[in-house]
């Protein structure tokens, strides 16, 4: 048995009328053991809610849920061998950093000598050795951060769950901090269900990703996939930033978006198509074949450059990472698309 969750065919609606709309509508998705999958979608999803039920805080109203075998579809929180890391960390501010830790396991019953142990093991994983007797309010926001991973993890769980983790701290310590998650989860081998509405986060730290749009699921696969090869307008304008085109196949497997010809890595859908196009696809050339356009706007960001064009398709914007050969306002160049970071979607 390779699956740490399965999800199969799982509904959820709140409150008693069947008339009211789906929070979850039908859902199906396996994590495998020993892996991260990120649930990412914009609010109200439904992602929280598919959180919530996989921790047992929420009931599916149809549908069955199975953890490592076993089906706890109906089983309340203590009765499954999961952790949850929340947003607010909600740690215990009169307590030490070892006594929040130790915690959980004294609650279940365990010594405290045993729970000392085992919590200073804990913190030892995430890198507070030392911090044992200081409290939460003399830490920062990433020691913070450490402790509740820490107090999670110490009760090893079969599944550790996290909802939106990074959420409150600044750019700088959000990088590291995922960077910590997912050393942590390959190191310790852990089965891990993500929450979050950050696209580059999930990208990150994630082996599977599952969109959410509406309360169904949009698309699942590798964070590749879902970047490199989105199947619909959805995702491709969710996963990162993506502008759209209309296109119309013609001969030969080829798409025409304006007066280009493009011939898509992944198989053309039926009905109406549009061309995403990542801003790092588009290729400058000065002189030479390709798109007439002209430069309108321009922004210096430290490591690229954005570019705005004006086009026989509108504006199209350009992340260009040439700091030096640097185009100048109203220079007309040609645009051409590379192979990577183009595909084609069903329209919405």
């Amino acid at each position: 048995m390779n699956k740490g969750v399965e999800f199969k065919n799982i509904s959820k609606r709140y409150g008693t009328d069947k008339a009211a709309s789906l929070a979850v509508d039908s859902i199906s998705f396996e994590i495998p053991k020993g892996s991260l999958t990120t649930i990412l979608g914009p609010s109200g999803c439904g992602k929280t809610t598919t959180l919530r039920m996989i921790a047992g805080l929420e009931s599916p109203t149809s549908g069955q849920i199975i953890m490592d075998g076993k089906d706890v579809t109906t089983l309340g929180p203590a009765e499954r061998n999961v952790s949850m890391m929340f947003q607010s960390y909600a740690l215990f501010p009169h307590m030490s950093v070892l006594d929040n830790v130790m915690y959980g396991l004294k609650m279940s019953g365990i010594s405290k000598d045993e729970a000392q142990t085992k919590a200073s093991d804990a913190l030892k994983n995430v890198g507070l050795t030392g911090f044992n007797e200081r409290l939460p309010s003399e830490l920062s926001g990433g020691q913070q951060q450490r402790v509740a991973l820490a107090r999670a993890l110490v009760l090893e769980p079969g599944v550790l769950l996290f909802d939106e983790p990074l959420s409150n701290l600044d750019a700088r310590l959000r990088r590291e901090m995922r960077e910590e998650i997912r050393g942590l989860q390959q190191r310790l081998n852990l089965t891990v269900a993500y929450v979050t509405h950050d696209q580059s986060e999930a990208l990150a730290v994630s082996d599977q990703i599952i969109v959410m749009d509406h309360g169904i699921i949009a698309q699942r696969g590798t964070p590749q996939d879902l970047y490199e090869r989105p199947q619909s307008e959805f995702v491709a304008g969710f996963m990162g930033e993506a502008m759209l085109f209309p296109a119309e196949p013609t001969e030969g497997g080829q798409v025409k978006v304006g007066s280009m010809r493009i011939t898509p890595r992944n198989a053309i859908p039926a009905g109406k198509i549009k061309v995403a196009v990542r801003p790092e696809a588009w290729h400058i050339e000065k002189s030479g074949v390709g798109m007439p356009a002209k430069l309108i706007k321009l922004a210096y960001l430290g490591n690229n450059y954005e570019y705005t064009f004006d086009t026989e398709l509108g504006s199209i914007f350009v992340v260009s990472p040439d700091l030096t050969d640097v185009l100048q306002l109203g220079q007309v160049v040609h645009l051409q698309l590379a192979p990577h970071g183009v595909s084609v979607v069903v329209a919405n």
